[in-house]
């Protein structure tokens, strides 16, 4: 999103009435939100730079429903590619969200 709003990849917001706030800028959202990502950090630990910590949580959960950051991330790992930045040799998955394998035998099965 190098302008604040890519096309591609920011849905469109809606309009907001005479006098109301201006959206949060997405650019600034989504760098709030790699933030807290990144640090680990409460969303109320937020820095001031970044919009509001509701409004950036807002705006994950969202992108979330609509899979906008499914197809960010998806775009951000084309371009590291096609960059050639990233090592596929050296990639691993996250096992953690594996199902467990089932008809194992728990060890109480096993002594009886």
């Amino acid at each position: 999103m190098p302008s604040g709003k890519d096309p591609a990849l920011a849905p469109e917001t809606k309009e907001t009435p005479p006098g109301g706030r201006p959206p949060a800028d997405d650019r600034k959202v989504l760098e709030g939100i790699l933030w807290i990502l990144r640090s680990g950090a409460r969303w109320c630990d937020l820095p001031v730079e970044f919009p509001s910590p509701s409004t950036c949580w807002r705006r994950l959960r969202d992108w979330e429903e609509q899979e906008v950051w499914l197809e960010i991330w998806r775009t951000f790992l084309s371009e590291l590619n096609e960059r050639q930045q990233l090592k596929w040799s050296e990639s691993f998955m996250d096992g953690s969200f594996a199902p467990a394998k089932k008809g194992r035998r728990s060890r109480k099965n096993q002594a009886g």
